[in-house]
C-alpha cells in the first residue's frame, strides 16, 4: 500500500475520532448542567409556578391553589447526582395542573429523600406521566 493512502487513512481516523469525542463532551456538558440551569430554561418557556408540599398536596405558593396526586401533569423530568457525592441525588419534575399552572418541583432522591413527598409523585397516574416537554428532546 502507497504510503499516502496509509497517511490518508490515519488522517481519516483522527478526524472520525475528534468527531466522536466533540460528541462525547457535548453530552457531558448537556448531563452535567446543573437543576438551577434547567429550572431557568423552564422558567423561559413558562414554567414560573413554585409548589410546595403539605399536608399530602402539592400547594402554589402564587396562587395557593392545592392539588392532589390525580390533579398533576408530570410532562419532563430530569435526575441528577451530585458531582461530589453521588448520594446527593435529585429529581426535578416539570409540572402542569388541571387548572392550567405551569411549574417545577425539585425533590431529593436516594438517602436523603422526604419518604412522604416521595410517596405523593409516586401517586400520580402513569397516564399523567410524560416527557412531552423535555427540553432534551429539542
Amino acid at each position: 500500500m502507497a504510503w499516502y493512502v496509509k497517511f490518508f487513512s490515519f488522517i481519516v481516523m483522527l478526524l472520525n475520532k475528534s468527531v466522536q469525542s466533540k460528541k462525547l463532551k457535548d453530552m457531558e456538558n448537556e448531563f452535567a448542567k446543573h437543576e438551577k440551569d434547567f429550572i431557568k430554561i423552564y422558567q423561559e418557556k413558562g414554567f414560573t409556578a413554585n409548589f410546595h408540599f403539605k399536608n399530602d398536596k402539592l400547594i402554589t405558593s402564587e396562587t395557593k391553589n392545592e392539588y392532589a396526586p390525580n390533579d398533576i401533569y408530570i410532562v419532563a423530568e430530569h435526575r441528577y447526582e451530585g458531582m461530589s457525592d453521588p448520594s446527593d441525588m435529585s429529581i426535578l419534575y416539570i409540572i402542569k395542573t388541571n387548572k392550567d399552572e405551569k411549574g417545577t418541583f425539585l425533590l431529593g432522591y436516594g438517602p436523603s429523600a422526604d419518604l412522604e413527598v416521595a410517596e405523593f409523585f409516586k401517586k400520580i397516574p402513569k397516564s399523567n406521566v410524560s416527557n412531552d416537554e423535555s427540553i432534551t428532546n429539542e
